[in-house]
């Protein structure tokens, strides 16, 4: 029995990453006992590897019963220590990466998708990753944004860290000795650019929405806040970048195309649009997902690219790039592609016009291909001529999304702000006024509401407006943190001294100009004043405290302090 077992044990090594310590990961396989020791090495300065003993752990398949098997993973949790890029997070490994084994195990469908990183050396790329993270990693802890920074933070690194492989590799098969340049057509939170600019490629993003976190990029990182029209050539940029681009992704092919005969792109599919509005299915045996690149890769071959397709190493569904490196013909005959073209774009617009109905919602669908036009940012343009400009190259009807209008309640006028928190707070603290008049108590921390209820008491004109915004009564409550706690559905005042203050804080004072910024709500409209002492309170308790906010850090530089 010993000599069988043995024959089912298997042993092999993996490198990790190599930055200052080179790390390994020896890999013992017991088919015999259904298991997967995961044994960490880590390089000394000597040279030598030793083992990582607390970040040990083991993935175990056991038989149950019949068809009943479970899948396990065993650590230490009190040795276990996670740095976020070698070591995974023990969390991570419970839930997220047990659930993708069994998924993995289980799947019998055939994979519609290339393999991941068909078109990169994968060794190349992982360092690159690793580097790009170990040296990003510090915007996760000042993210300023409500999405996640750990998803859209370490998806940018490894768009970045696989479009450096593949320029890299671009550049030594045409022999190009400059880096090459790029515009991001849709930029979003703007870090893509970011990290591909600190990296030595030239280029800008261009967004209709200027995001908080741009502030923080400092001003080698171009970043603009406009309308991207299909109109705009870009003559002088080697690539033209879609990441998740939404109603732009279809139109990028075709602006790579007229832009210039060198000009290349590189597309991120996400959210499924036409060329004037939301995309139809027109096959039911593929997946919507598959169909809809179908669709982008059949764009870019009818604009006279040769499109490439891989799979991205990114936590999200939608991971499959397209890539549009090279042309199907000669520089000669750009103007009968042009045409080309033009008469596919003005025959695709035709079709989104003259279905009869919408499955969906019934409406005609030139109305609802407006609706969702205009929800993306489109517009149809009735009056425009059917015909369109040869030398655009474009038929009319696409009207460019523009610039939005902040609906968090940010651009409210701030008497009005101003009018619905003292009205919020008065309805708090009156509810605990009575029971503390005549006699000496503590400060009055009001009583908590269920947002319906203080929503039931104000006026009709106040909720229309608040309707108006994303997340109406919630969002201004939260926008006014000094003031308002909003959690579990009800509404508190905000006791300063129950805050736990950060870690880091604690240790390190916040420079001087980035306090007393603002005045102390409390000290200017609380019946007993603010809890704080003025030394200890953050806001400024009078003008005469204030600081100006000229004076004050960066983002940036207030990290460089703090950490």
């Amino acid at each position: 029995m010993g000599a069988r077992r043995t024959s089912f044990l298997s042993l092999s090594k993996r490198p990790v990453v190599q930055r200052i310590k080179l790390y390994n990961l020896q890999l013992f396989t017991d088919a015999f006992n259904g298991s997967v020791t995961f044994l960490p090495l880590e390089q000394t300065c000597e040279g030598q590897y030793e083992v990582k003993v607390g970040n040990i752990y083991q993935i175990r398949l056991r038989h149950i019963q019949d068809d009943e098997w479970t899948v396990s993973v065993f650590l230490n949790p009190e040795k276990y220590v996670s740095d976020g890029i070698v070591y995974p997070k023990a969390t991570w490994l419970g839930s997220e990466l047990l659930s993708k084994v069994v998924k993995w195990s289980t799947e019998i469908t055939k994979n519609e998708f290339k393999s991941t990183l068909s078109l990169i050396s994968l060794a190349r790329y992982t360092k690159v990753y690793q580097d790009l993270k170990e040296k990003y990693r510090e915007i996760v802890k000042v993210w300023p944004e409500v999405t996640d920074p750990e998803k859209f933070v370490y998806e940018d690194v490894a768009i970045a860290a696989y479009l450096l492989i593949l320029w890299e590799d671009e550049r030594t098969l045409r022999s190009l000795s400059k880096k090459q340049s790029f515009v991001d057509l849709g930029c979003g939170n703007g870090l893509l650019v970011h990290i591909l600019s600190n990296e030595g490629h030239p280029g800008k993003g261009i967004d209709v929405r200027r995001r908080r976190i741009w502030e923080m990029y400092g001003p080698q990182t171009c970043l603009e806040e406009n309308a991207v029209n299909p109109n705009n050539l870009y003559p002088d940029v080697d690539w033209l970048i879609g990441n998740h681009s939404d109603e732009l992704t279809p139109w990028i092919p075709v602006i790579a195309a007229r832009s210039s005969y060198s000009c290349r792109y590189f597309l991120l599919p996400c959210c499924f649009f036409d060329f004037y509005g939301k995309y139809n299915r027109r096959q039911s045996k593929k997946s919507q997902y598959r169909e809809y690149l179908d669709f982008v890769t059949e764009v870019g071959i009818v604009c006279g690219f040769n499109v490439e397709e891989d799979c991205l190493r990114i936590p999200s569904t939608k991971r499959v790039c397209l890539i549009g490196m090279s042309r199907t013909y000669l520089a000669a005959q750009d103007s009968a592609f042009e045409e080309q073209r033009r008469q596919y774009i003005r025959k695709h617009r035709s079709c989104c016009i003259t279905v009869a109905l919408d499955e969906r919602d019934g409406l005609p669908r030139e109305q609802s291909l407006s609706a969702a036009g205009g929800a993306a940012g489109l517009v149809l343009c009735e009056e425009a001529s059917q015909e369109g400009d040869v030398r655009a190259g474009l038929p009319s009807g696409f009207l460019p999304r523009g610039k939005e209008q902040a609906r968090n309640c940010t651009a409210l006028p701030h008497a009005f702000v101003d009018r619905v928190a003292l009205t919020v707070a008065h309805l708090l603290l009156s509810e605990t006024e009575q029971s503390l008049r005549g006699q000496s108590s503590p400060w009055n921390r009001g009583e908590s509401l269920p947002l319906s209820e203080i929503a039931e008491r104000l006026d009709k004109d106040t909720l229309k407006t608040l309707k108006k915004e994303y997340g109406g009564l919630q969002t201004l409550l939260r926008n006014n943190y000094q003031v308002f706690k909003v959690q579990n559905g009800k509404v508190h005042i905000r006791d300063w001294r129950e805050e736990e203050r950060p870690r880091r804080q604690m240790k390190h004072r916040l420079p001087s100009k980035a306090v007393k910024t603002r005045l102390c709500w409390f000290y200017m409209h609380h019946p007993q004043g603010c809890p704080l002492t003025s030394p200890s309170c953050p806001y400024a308790h009078g003008t005469a405290e204030l600081n100006p906010r000229n004076g004050m850090p960066s983002h940036k530089e207030l990290l460089v302090q703090i950490c």
